[in-house]
């Protein structure tokens, strides 16, 4: 006995004695001397006895103390390094209650990483949430901090008003913003063997589609201008989502172009500027606009042009209600059937043929629906006759500009 108690005071037992702790434990019981001997990779509370360079000692209720060095020393990230202080409590792990040098071995981190290992485990038994904070993101997802472990969230599991705010291509693009935010998790998977920790915010925050819409249309306005990503397209009109809500650009607020189907200017997945130019918030409908938001390349055609001008265009179409014509600038107006003679005429065709080159004059120009009215039974009127004269005469000064200049 007296051997024993001297081995245990010097931390020298013989090599491969240290399995026998446990028969000791039980001796020195029935002696009713009580010594609480450390199990391998068992997790215990110590105080902080000292923290000098390269090593910490942990005193954790037997005669000697045990040590953190080497690797789990470098393991201890800086700033909870320089936090620790002599008489704190912390978590221990035991890695060797004796080893070659009689040491008693201690690993910190193992230890918070055991608790954090239960704490993930315990919350995926009882399927609480918790709240965090995004602390990077690769390809994938997001990575989300628990304790001292990384947590990763997959995209399929951000919720829907956080995936409707991504754009780029890039994981930088997509992800880089969110680093620092706050966020609310729930433990889906947990494997530690292969460190593996899933987490979901869609779990944590059961938001379904109809709900996040009702929200979106409760906040938005008409006339809002806001960036979404092409999620579908049809051939009436590309659906758009902003803000977790999907909304309708239809075909002909796609594009000033004239288009057949969206596909011909967007894409799935394409980022785009919309405008918000209709809600109805009953059946719960948002009404969006890409071409509001262009350069209307008509204002700019029409801009040269004014009502009652002569002009020449040429006969693209004949209808049953008139004749369309092409002026310069690729500008298209209709001659209505009214407007092509003084005589009572059942069809177009009895006065032109597509292909014909005629002089017309501007009766109307409508901004806000692109039209253009024509007519050619009033090229001679002389409504217009003070107009016309002044047109000849301001043609006439600037032949005579030109010719003084060359």
């Amino acid at each position: 006995m007296d051997q024993n108690e001297t081995r245990s005071e010097r931390g020298a037992m013989p090599e491969n004695d240290s399995a026998d702790n446990n028969n000791m434990a039980s001796l020195l019981e029935k002696e009713g001397i009580q010594i609480d001997f450390p199990q391998q990779g068992e997790t215990r509370k110590g105080v902080i006895a000292s923290i000098s360079q390269g090593q910490i000692l942990v005193s954790v209720g037997t005669k000697s103390e045990g040590i953190i060095s080497g690797k789990e020393f470098e393991a201890i990230p800086a700033e909870e390094l320089a936090a620790l202080k002599v008489g704190d409590e912390i978590p221990v792990y035991v890695i060797n209650p004796e080893d070659q040098n009689g040491n008693l071995t201690l690993s910190y981190v193992r230890a918070r990483d055991e608790s954090n290992w239960q704490m993930a485990e315990e919350l995926l038994a009882s399927k609480d949430s918790f709240k965090s904070s995004i602390i990077g993101y690769n390809k994938g997802g997001l990575i989300v901090s628990l304790g001292g472990l990384r947590g990763f969230v997959p995209a399929s599991q951000v919720s829907l008003s956080r995936r409707s705010s991504l754009g780029g291509d890039t994981p930088e693009e997509r992800w880089s913003s969110m680093v620092g935010q706050p966020i609310e998790v729930s433990v889906i998977e947990v494997d530690r063997e292969r460190h593996r920790l899933i987490l979901s915010e869609r779990i944590a925050n059961p938001e379904t589609r109809e709900s996040l819409k009702e929200r979106v249309i409760d906040e938005l306005k008409e006339g809002d201008v806001l960036t979404g990503r092409v999620t579908s397209l049809a051939e009436f009109g590309a659906f758009v989502n902003v803000n977790g809500a999907d909304g309708l650009v239809h075909l002909s607020e796609v594009s000033w172009d004239r288009i057949q189907h969206p596909n011909q200017v967007l894409k799935v997945g394409d980022e785009v500027k919309v405008k918000v130019i209709s809600i109805d918030r009953e059946k719960k409908r948002i009404g969006l606009s890409i071409r509001q938001l262009q350069n209307d390349p008509w204002s700019q055609q029409i801009s040269q042009y004014q009502v009652g001008q002569l002009i020449e265009g040429k006969i693209t179409r004949l209808t049953k209600f008139g004749a369309f014509a092409r002026l310069e600038g690729d500008v298209e107006g209709l001659i209505h059937i009214s407007e092509i003679s003084e005589k009572r005429i059942d069809h177009p065709k009895e006065a032109l043929k597509e292909g014909d080159v005629v002089t017309l004059r501007i009766i109307k120009i409508d901004p806000e629906n692109h039209r253009v009215g024509l007519s050619l039974r009033r090229v001679d009127s002389m409504a217009y006759a003070d107009m016309d004269w002044q047109t000849l005469l301001d043609d006439a000064m600037n032949g005579e500009e030109k010719n003084e200049e060359a």
